[in-house]
């Protein structure tokens, strides 16, 4: 399998690189360290599989996954972290990708939850899957107000959001916010997944309704 490794921490990075390298079935096609380099990277070396930091300098791995997923869904992604808080595993999940483990893992943990989310299984532990289980009936049963959804979005969602709110449109956006129209077009898209919203308008119904403006 290709695969490809970002994470912003050179020698931490450079320490996968030789363990995956040992590996006889694993080649590891390339490295990179922040969001930016890792979609470009993707995008320039099709990798069938990415282990990915959370925290990039230049945003989230969350960010980088569903932009390289949008492009190539049939790449797979794991994440590896030092943390494992509620946020970053949903914001894991929602991304598409398929796999969350602990930098502390063990190296044999780390290498089986490498090759069952390369054969299309879900890379999670007890105590992960518990929490997403936990999150997914709360949000069934209705307990989840429009207040605890947005909760759920980063900072910079949020800013899109209300401006969707006020009617603004993307290039509006764009401009305000000083971002490029596609990268508001992923933060809306995004901010419907999240919301589990269909298009702009009924998220912008969505914030005003909650008080968001």
């Amino acid at each position: 399998m290709k695969v490809l490794i970002v994470d912003d921490h050179l020698l931490f990075r450079q320490g996968l690189v030789s363990l995956l390298r040992s590996e006889p079935d694993i080649d590891v096609c390339g490295q990179a360290g922040t969001v930016a380099e890792a979609v470009e990277a993707a995008r320039r070396l099709q990798p069938d599989m990415i282990i990915m930091d959370f925290g990039l300098p230049d945003g989230k791995g969350s960010d980088a996954a569903q932009a390289i997923l949008a492009e190539n869904p049939n790449c797979k992604i794991l994440f590896l972290t030092v943390h494992a808080d509620d946020s970053e595993l949903f914001a894991a999940v929602r991304s598409g990708a398929t796999g969350f483990l602990l930098k502390n893992a063990p190296i044999e943990k780390f290498l089986e939850a490498i090759h069952s989310v390369y054969e299309g299984q879900i890379a999670l532990s007890a105590d992960m899957t518990r929490r997403i289980l936990k999150e997914f009936s709360r949000s069934e049963t209705g307990h989840q107000t429009p207040r605890d959804a947005f909760l759920n979005l980063s900072q910079r969602e949020l800013e899109v959001l209300r401006e969707l709110a006020n009617g603004a449109s993307n290039q509006e956006i764009a401009t305000k916010l000083f971002l490029s129209e596609n990268t508001v077009k992923r933060h809306v898209h995004s901010i419907l997944d999240k919301l589990n919203l269909t298009n702009r308008r009924e998220a912008a119904k969505y914030a005003r309704d909650a008080g968001l403006r």
